[in-house]
């Protein structure tokens, strides 16, 4: 009699190494909050979740169970297993397929982008909002007003642990800038590869809601419909918009105007070689923002939201990373030689190193750069700040503050 085979695992979750002292195992959690459940499965259980790639069946979970535990009640245990997973959403099937359609739909038909990380990674509060904001730039020296200034980088990671490079980064912004149109490139995180997710709706913070510049993105969606992702879910639940927008209210008012897309990851390219835009679709798209800039750049302001390596045993590598230490000075580098290709606007340079290796330093950041590249040849960079954080006991995340100008900056 044939087994009944069982439900794959969902390949997009998160799976990290417990936090909790007295609770080790590997944490599972759904980044896209399809499901609000945490679970954390006991390391002897780890193995077991190789039998839910929808080849493995439940007599040889059962078995393997019984083997592990010696219990006659490995039948028990495999329901217990199969149940923690099936009621988290964490599995293919049509649990999973309906929270994620209702979640989808509900979405979209928001008419505002709420605040998804107000309340952890920064106050919900608008006044302790408005404090934490100005103790980041209050022992600044500001620098003047940078003639030809047509954008910036700052991280996307957690503003309490890159605060620096954020306010090195938006302290060249001042008043003179408050009418410009800011076209923020936000790594997504989650989102599909070659595809770039846009929504008309307006980004809200506790600050107040912001304006999205729905003329250009109905620009882009006609004119490289294939290449964009409307309304993306992604939008949702991404941090690496949303800290950019928090930013810009601070020193450009509440009501600043932006267009924000996340840019999707450009796996063609790192798998099989060629440049992005061999795909045509992110040809088109690349060509429509390069139109853009030279027909209105004057009013535009370009923001990117990125963070450079990830490494350590949180992103899979067999070694424990140390900030600015060992493996991670190796890292800084090669973090370095990258940067020194963006600022002199290279993006075949750029996007050479990247591609060593298929990107052996994960740079979230890679896709926002090397959009921002093509759309605005005739920029110029230069880093602000370079920092590494210890985001975990194991793992290090590195990030940097830069400026953009036209022609070389001085």
């Amino acid at each position: 009699m044939e087994q009944p085979v069982l439900p794959r695992l969902r390949t997009n979750l998160e799976f990290i190494a417990s936090p909790v002292p007295d609770r080790p195992g590997l944490l599972i959690r759904d980044p896209y909050r399809y499901s609000d459940t945490t679970l954390i499965i006991p390391p002897p259980l780890v193995p077991l979740l190789g039998f839910f790639d929808g080849i493995g069946t439940s007599a040889e979970l059962r078995a393997e169970l019984g083997a592990l535990s010696g219990d006659v009640r490995a039948a028990a245990f495999e329901k217990q297993l199969l149940d923690s997973l099936n009621d988290a959403g964490f599995l293919e099937n049509e649990i999973y397929f309906a929270l994620r359609d209702v979640r989808h739909r509900e979405f979209a038909a928001e008419p505002l982008r709420h605040p998804a990380h107000a309340g952890s990674a920064y106050p919900d509060d608008p006044a302790e909002l408005r404090k934490m904001m100005g103790g980041y730039f209050e022992s600044a020296i500001k620098p003047p007003p940078k003639p030809g200034l047509i954008g910036l980088a700052a991280p996307h990671a957690s503003p309490d642990a890159s605060w620096e490079s954020y306010r090195d980064a938006y302290q060249l912004l001042g008043p003179e800038h408050q009418d410009k149109t800011f076209i923020i490139l936000g790594t997504s995180h989650y989102g599909a590869p070659e595809r770039f997710g846009l929504t008309r709706k307006k980004y809200v913070t506790p600050a107040g809601e912001s304006n999205t510049d729905t003329a250009i993105v109905d620009l882009l969606e006609k004119r490289a419909p294939d290449a964009v992702l409307m309304e993306d879910y992604c939008h949702s639940t991404e941090h690496s918009i949303e800290f950019q927008v928090a930013f810009l209210q601070h020193v450009c008012g509440a009501a600043v105007k932006v267009v924000p897309i996340l840019c999707g990851p450009y796996v063609e390219s790192l798998l099989h070689g060629g440049a992005p835009e061999k795909n045509d679709n992110v040809h088109r798209f690349l060509d429509v923002l390069a139109e853009l800039q030279t027909r209105e750049g004057n009013r535009l302001m370009w923001v990117l939201g990125i963070d450079m390596a990830h490494i350590g045993r949180r992103y899979g590598a067999d070694f424990t990373a140390e900030a600015n230490s060992g493996k991670m000075l190796e890292v800084e580098a090669q973090d370095h030689a990258r940067i020194r290709e963006v600022e002199q606007g290279n993006a075949e340079g750029f996007w050479g190193l990247v591609q060593q290796n298929r990107d052996e330093l994960n740079w979230c950041g890679s896709a926002p750069l090397y959009t921002f590249l093509r759309a605005v040849p005739e920029a110029r960079g230069r880093m602000l700040r370079y920092q590494q954080w210890q985001i975990d006991p194991q793992s290090v995340v590195s990030f940097a503050a830069l400026e953009f100008s036209q022609g070389r900056v001085g």
